[in-house]
């Protein structure tokens, strides 16, 4: 896999060192409540293990699967939901964990359709955040690291459905994803 990857955007280090940053934030803002973390799967799933450990605070936790994207590299506009929550969230404080806010069609969406169950609030968590390619008006509460119009893979983020078991960020080749 390594041979695929042109560039370590994010070291191990790196990634450890950011994500023990937005816990010990988290920590501060939720003092005293017990949030419920909601996980955008398939991509969060690595960032949201660390980041629940890194915070220290009562919490439960859930999953979702949303997509824009099937196998392609950009967003397709249309959003499916593939699981939806287990809990009910009416009155809960409300944590979305996302690997990377991209077009944040995706996202914008998801918000919508949690504001209407009535959770008492939304927070937006993203490690990865790509302003230059935004379509939608979403903006994360909690942002790990700013990253480049370039394809990233790596802790959690994939290309079909590879490369999410790699420690570290690294730019794709784009020889790799253009075929």
């Amino acid at each position: 896999m390594r041979e695929d990857i042109l560039k370590i955007l994010f070291t191990e280090d790196q990634l450890k060192k950011r994500v023990t940053e937005l816990g010990a934030a988290l920590t501060e803002r939720f003092a005293g409540k017990e949030p419920l973390f909601i996980g955008v799967l398939k991509g969060s799933f690595v960032f949201m293990a660390d980041l629940v450990r890194a915070v220290d605070l009562k919490s439960s936790l859930d999953f979702m699967a949303v997509s824009s994207y099937g196998r392609g590299t950009s967003s397709s506009g249309a959003v499916n939901i593939m699981k939806d929550l287990s809990e009910d969230i009416a009155g809960r404080d409300i944590i979305i964990v996302e690997d990377i806010l991209d077009s944040g069609v995706t996202l914008n969406y998801l918000c919508g359709y949690l504001q209407n169950r009535k959770p008492a609030s939304i927070t937006l968590v993203t490690l990865f955040d790509k302003p230059s390619r935004r379509k939608a008006p979403v903006k994360a509460d909690y942002v790990g690291f700013e990253v480049p119009d370039e394809f990233i893979v790596g802790y959690g983020l994939d290309f079909a459905e590879k490369y999410r078991n790699l420690p570290y960020i690294g730019v794709l080749k784009p020889d790799i994803y253009s075929n």
